[in-house]
């Protein structure tokens, strides 16, 4: 039984996360010869001042794109 892990940015609108969770099931269950009742797909959503890249929060890295 896959279990999919998905990690990113926070997804808030619902519409997003469905079409999500249904395109990588269904590229799931075509690689794994699985039925899609058996394929498990979590979300994790992160904020960005939780998420640092290159030693900088994405937080900041926002901050500074926004200010140029």
């Amino acid at each position: 039984m896959p279990s999919i892990i998905i990690e990113g940015p926070i997804l808030h609108d619902l519409d997003q996360k469905r079409e999500l969770v249904k395109k990588i099931t269904e590229i799931a269950e075509e690689i794994y010869h699985v039925d899609k009742s058996h394929i498990t797909i979590t979300i994790r959503g992160y904020p960005p001042e939780d998420v640092g890249v290159g030693g900088v929060l994405i937080s900041d890295l926002r901050a500074r794109r926004n200010s140029s």
